[in-house]
């Protein structure tokens, strides 16, 4: 059974708590110190900007690096957040929070910004406010819409949905799951996968190499 159909609590926990591990297999450059920027240092970065939260150029290309690292790298897009005038970013964002929880709202405010489609706004969306709006993965989409083609608005909003019933099934059993924990957990299991299927193809895997040096000693 895949993951997204399943309401077995224990199978998701686990996902999620690979999560971490399966981010540093995949050995990509600064995805580990990327990833901890996303999830541990931006969000309490937006939140303490009372009264009116906002995000910085600067950081919009740290969070682009790190959404292309964990995916699909795409250079241009890097190129043009990169090169966004600060005050624009700045007002955009503090409009897209201020939106918040009109999902719709805050993507569009975003998506004005070069560079910035649905999936990127998703992900400064899910930043902020992880127990609203998740981040448009390619791995999350596939295994809660069947593809990962369609990055419209009208397609986030389907996965969001989606992915905000999920989280309150799964909560409903006494965990508090958000649906960016959803996301989490299904991108952790489908790279989970992806690694195993290569270890097991690849004839020069660690655990070959490990046998070798043991016949050798």
């Amino acid at each position: 059974m895949e993951l997204f159909e399943s309401s077995t609590l224990g199978l998701w926990k686990e996902s999620l708590s690979s999560y971490s591990s399966r981010i540093e297999l995949l050995n990509k450059p600064d995805l580990v110190s990327l990833d901890e920027f996303y999830r541990h240092q931006l969000p309490p970065l937006l939140r303490q900007r009372n009264p009116n939260p906002f995000i910085t150029t600067s950081e919009l290309s740290d969070l682009m690096r790190w959404k292309l690292s964990r995916g699909k790298w795409r250079p241009r897009l890097l190129d043009f957040v990169s090169s966004l005038d600060d005050s624009v970013v700045k007002s955009a964002s503090e409009k897209a929070f201020r939106s918040l929880p009109d999902i719709s709202k805050a993507i569009s405010e975003l998506t004005v910004l070069k560079g910035v489609g649905p999936a990127t706004a998703s992900a400064v969306l899910a930043a902020y406010a992880p127990d609203v709006a998740p981040f448009m993965s390619d791995e999350a989409m596939v295994a809660a819409l069947g593809n990962s083609k369609d990055y419209t608005l009208k397609q986030y909003l389907l996965f969001a949905n989606k992915l905000q019933e999920k989280a309150k099934e799964l909560s409903a059993e006494g965990e508090t799951f958000t649906p960016s924990d959803v996301e989490r957990a299904l991108w952790s299991c489908t790279v989970g996968a992806k690694l195993s299927s290569q270890k097991v193809q690849d004839p020069k895997s660690d655990t070959s190499k490990s046998s070798k040096r043991k016949r050798k000693r």
